[in-house]
């Protein structure tokens, strides 16, 4: 199901927001004039356990130890774009949604980023993103939530 459809079907106010190319998250909150802190952007990590996607602000970076803590995990490490061109078909590669639900995989959230009244990230390419309320983002995804992240 591709994700303005879960969105539509389930009532979810959303915004479309069309831009120039940006493969970076950080890039894309610059273009589109919205602080680094509402971009939610995905990183996939491998844990001993399975993939997992880990969501944080567009100026923060993902610490793989308090990933580890986090999740009790033996170890985490990146992902590789092989696998993320694997586990995501339906995606440019990096343009990942923070919804691991619709890829059966688990979500993490950075606690800093429920700091936010909205959010806005990537709809799946380099050049739309989709602005709509954290809270129904929660409420939708149930992300587990931790602390993992800090500010570049």
């Amino acid at each position: 199901m591709k994700l303005d459809e879960l969105l539509t079907s389930r009532r979810i106010s959303f915004e479309r927001l069309h831009h120039r190319p940006a493969y970076t998250a950080q890039r894309m909150a610059q273009l589109l004039h919205v602080p680094g802190q509402e971009v939610a952007k995905t990183v996939l990590l491998r844990t001993d356990e399975g993939y997992v996607m880990s969501v944080l602000p567009a100026n923060y970076q993902v610490d793989l130890e308090q990933v580890r803590q986090c999740l009790g995990a033996e170890w985490v490490q990146l992902a590789s774009e092989a696998e993320m061109d694997r586990l995501f078909p339906d995606c440019e590669r990096g343009a990942m949604p923070p919804f691991g639900s619709l890829y059966h995989l688990q979500t993490l959230v950075d606690d800093s980023l429920a700091e936010d009244d909205q959010i806005v990230f990537e709809a799946q390419n380099h050049e739309e993103a989709i602005r709509m309320a954290y809270c129904d983002y929660e409420a939708l995804e149930h992300p587990r939530k931790g602390h993992f992240a800090h500010k570049c």
